[in-house]
């Protein structure tokens, strides 16, 4: 399995246009933010200290948080490419286990898609630092780097689970176009939570990743965080954490830290089994 998992990652990382369009969507919402959002959601603080800061902090915790879906998708796009030239058949006649090309495909994703995200990591540290900002502190970057890989680690078995159904390229290409303009408003990038219809804001808090940008909005935010509502009334702040979704809220009870974690692992067993069971199902 070691080869072809290495044969996947050449693939992948030969094609440099591939490379980058994997990371359109981070681009594009960066872009946006530079050209107009950015200064339309700081006037909202009419200068206040930290709060250039404090935006910063949780645009660019959304944008780690889309990196993994849009970069794991794009890296599943050899396993289509496979089946449509019928280069998976050639494996299966060979002594190669079903398991093992499966297995090859969803290690070379995780691999592409987590060192993707470290490198979005490495850029939003360095805007919010450029910005005026400072570095994440050693216990805060280590709480987000778990959160990355544990969220990447499931990412993987639902793209893998969503792109083994795509026998066609142009079929793959458009869904994968799809997801990544969704994923910044499912994650609530564009538009903040609180801002969202109630029934859009329940749709919000049900999907995924949506749980792993609140626990990186509240890693990386907090610092700022507390110099911007320094001396203001505690539901001032639980206010804003609720409309920027550093916190969510469902049906007057607050999701806290273990919460998300478990609903991600849960989601992210529930597609692995998924799976398994599919791939059984083709080897009957």
């Amino acid at each position: 399995m070691r080869h072809l998992v290495k044969r996947n990652l050449l693939m992948f990382f030969r094609d440099k246009a591939g490379v980058f369009f994997s990371l359109l969507s981070v681009l594009i919402v960066i872009g946006l933010y530079l050209l107009f959002l950015g200064d339309v959601m700081k006037s909202n603080f009419g200068g206040v200290k930290g709060a250039g800061t404090l935006i910063d902090s949780w645009l660019m915790a959304g944008v780690i948080a889309i990196a993994p879906i849009t970069t794991g998708i794009s890296a599943l796009s050899n396993m289509v490419e496979d089946r449509k030239l019928k280069i998976d058949k050639d494996f299966f006649a060979s002594p190669i286990k079903r398991s093992s090309l499966a297995g090859s495909y969803i290690l070379s994703c995780f691999v592409i898609s987590l060192l993707l995200t470290m490198i979005t990591l490495i850029f939003a540290q360095l805007y919010i630092v450029i910005n005026g900002g400072d570095f994440l502190t050693w216990s805060a970057l280590a709480k987000v780097l778990a959160i990355i890989i544990l969220y990447d680690f499931l990412s993987v078995f639902m793209l893998y689970y969503f792109v083994s159904f795509f026998k066609s390229s142009n079929a793959f290409s458009a869904a994968a176009t799809i997801i990544g303009t969704l994923i910044g408003f499912l994650t609530g990038i564009y538009i903040p939570i609180g801002s969202l219809p109630e029934a859009v804001q329940w749709l919000v808090k049900i999907f995924p990743p949506s749980h792993a940008a609140m626990m990186l909005r509240d890693t990386m935010m907090g610092p700022s965080e507390q110099l911007v509502f320094d001396g203001a009334p505690a539901a001032a702040m639980e206010e804003f954490r609720l409309l920027m979704g550093s916190v969510f809220e469902i049906g007057g009870f607050t999701v806290q830290w273990w919460h998300s974690i478990l609903y991600l692992l849960i989601i992210g067993l529930m597609f692995f089994v998924l799976t398994l069971w599919k791939m059984s199902k083709k080897k009957g």
